[in-house]
């Protein structure tokens, strides 16, 4: 603590106390003078962030389910055409946009899309012994394109966070 250079208070009662740095009285800030404080990341920001346990658990998760989902696609489109395709077309989709909801992020509908991927991509490779899990028909080429189809489908229209946490943006 100091006291003013001339050493008596603007009204001339005494010596005026003045801060540590000296530039404004005890115990309070210089007017004008702000503490910058650091921004926060916007809500979508997710690489701005860091990733949380209990996130990247449930997107391994997805992940897991997505492989799951598109073996047993591929087991039911063969053996039960037509029926079987919609079935596992209905079923990735599920998956899809329930891991949307479940995240509340497009990345829930990625992460079993990718699963999926994966699964499908491994059982489309043929053995030594000359087996395959696809056959050359129109069922296991709409299950690969629309399989992917509906990925994409879903990761679009998956539910990205809303300004102001409002379900809509117009706040209608």
């Amino acid at each position: 603590m100091s006291t003013s250079p001339t050493g008596k208070s603007p009204a001339g009662k005494g010596p005026t106390r003045t801060g540590p740095t000296g530039k404004g009285p005890a115990g309070k800030r210089p007017a004008g003078k702000a503490t910058p404080v650091p921004p926060s990341p916007a809500p979508g920001d997710y690489l701005a962030q860091k990733p949380r346990p209990g996130r990247i658990l449930l997107y391994v998760v997805l992940f897991v389910l997505g492989l799951l989902v598109g073996a047993a696609g591929a087991l039911v489109q063969g053996g039960l055409f037509p029926g079987g395709l919609l079935l596992a077309l209905a079923g990735s989709a599920g998956l899809y946009l329930g891991g949307a909801a479940l995240a509340r992020s497009r990345a829930g509908a990625v992460a079993p899309a990718g699963g999926w991927l994966v699964a499908v991509l491994l059982l489309t490779a043929t053995r030594p012994e000359g087996d395959f899990m696809f056959a050359a028909g129109a069922g296991s080429y709409l299950f690969l394109l629309g399989g992917m189809a509906v990925a994409v489908m879903c990761a679009t229209l998956g539910r990205g966070p809303q300004p102001d946490g409002r379900p809509v943006r117009l706040g209608k």
